[in-house]
């Protein structure tokens, strides 16, 4: 499970999509970009399992961003 899950937009404007994603997963702080196309690029170390970690964070961006 993700905790602290936290987005801000990339670009003052907010005119771009894109967003800067950070969050604690088991223990470790994780960072990355979010791209409107749903890609991420991890700013830190990708974390173990990776697959279900972006299953999450997509559902979390469907809910808060494209809601």
């Amino acid at each position: 499970m993700l905790q602290h899950f936290k987005y801000k937009p990339m670009f003052e404007n907010r005119q771009l999509p894109g967003w800067t994603i950070s969050f604690f997963y088991k223990n470790e702080r994780i960072e990355g970009e979010y791209h409107p196309d749903g890609s991420i690029t991890w700013l830190t170390e990708a974390p173990k399992n990776e697959t279900d970690v972006k299953k999450m964070i997509h559902e979390l961006m469907l809910f808060h961003v494209y809601d």
